[in-house]
């Protein structure tokens, strides 16, 4: 089970960051991404982090921006976010994989939280 937090109304230019909580199963062995669905809109991937060589990789239109991480003693991932855009509105998801390498396909992964909306707006 996976649950975020964080989510809410923030200006343009602002931070954020997101946690996604996981149970009932240890994230060292899983490979963790990070997806966003706007309204009208198919999710998309914002940002993955494999397992197996601490490899991570982010979507053009959030590289430098945002930063992927995990804490796998503590069993959470984060997703910091800067320089918030109106753009980046969505509602995000926390999602992992039982493989060595992530990626950025939603279709490749097997367990979801539930979202947290983001909102940044003046």
């Amino acid at each position: 089970q996976l649950e975020e937090s964080g989510g809410e109304l923030v200006q343009p230019g602002g931070s954020l960051r997101l946690s996604c909580a996981v149970s009932r199963f240890q994230l060292t062995y899983y490979s963790i991404g990070w997806f966003r669905q706007a309204p009208g809109r198919e999710r998309e991937g914002v940002s993955c982090f494999s397992r197996s060589n601490g490899r991570t990789d982010y979507s053009d239109s959030v590289k430098g921006r945002f930063t992927i991480s995990r804490d796998n003693a503590e069993n959470k991932m984060y997703l910091q976010m800067n320089a918030l855009r109106p753009e980046d509105t969505a509602v995000y998801y926390c999602a992992a994989k039982l493989e060595n390498l992530c990626s950025l396909q939603q279709s490749d992964y097997d367990d979801w939280g539930q979202g947290t909306q983001v909102t940044v707006s003046s």
